[in-house]
């Protein structure tokens, strides 16, 4: 069609000379009704498929934009759960910080008052021990110093005493002798005068 356009424009532009100074409204004519027909086909066959092919890539770009904000969100909601988690482990490893430096005092304070409540009872029990071996010493040394005073007396009278002479000499002999000047001497003095007499 648009072949035959031409040729009838190239031979009535050969008959009155340059067609496109001088138009000729037939071919115009012709022309606007070639234009029209291409546009209709283009209209019917053309657009609809370059529309769907636009839609489609519409589409598609919005698919990725709304599938990338989805992305984004979950990375922000993963980030902001991994953020949230790592306060939480970190409040966490402070507790547990915290807890073990004050079972480690509390160990510490009672390892400090065992220590001390054993000193303490070491010390009592060696107090008492002392003590008892202080009152033995003491009833030892009562016990010699009458018998020497019996053998003292027994000397110098020249007589066997009697039991009463006995028990008499060693009372007078333990009355004169001062054990307030050996240590814990008092108590030790009262006990053997409660044993003796």
């Amino acid at each position: 069609m648009h072949a035959a356009l031409l040729i009838a424009a190239s031979g009535s532009s050969s008959s009155s000379g340059n067609f496109l100074v001088s138009p000729n409204v037939g071919v115009m004519v012709w022309t606007l009704i070639s234009f029209g027909i291409t546009l209709l086909l283009l209209w019917r066959y053309a657009f609809p498929r370059i529309t769907e092919g636009l839609d489609k890539r519409r589409r598609a770009i919005e698919e990725s934009i709304e599938a990338a904000e989805q992305t984004r969100s979950e990375a922000d909601r993963l980030l902001a759960e991994y953020r949230e988690r790592l306060r939480v482990a970190r409040e966490q490893s402070d507790e547990i910080v915290s807890r073990a430096r004050q079972a480690s005092e509390r160990l510490h304070d009672d390892a400090k008052a065992d220590a001390a409540r054993t000193r303490e009872e070491l010390m009592e029990r060696t107090r008492r021990d002392i003590e008892q071996e202080t009152r033995r010493a003491l009833d030892d040394i009562r016990k010699e110093v009458a018998n020497l005073t019996v053998m003292a007396t027994e000397r110098v009278a020249r007589k066997t005493l009697t039991d009463d002479d006995h028990q008499r000499l060693i009372q007078e002999a333990l009355e004169e002798f001062d054990f307030s000047a050996l240590p814990g001497g008092g108590d030790g003095h009262q006990n053997g005068h409660g044993r003796d007499s």
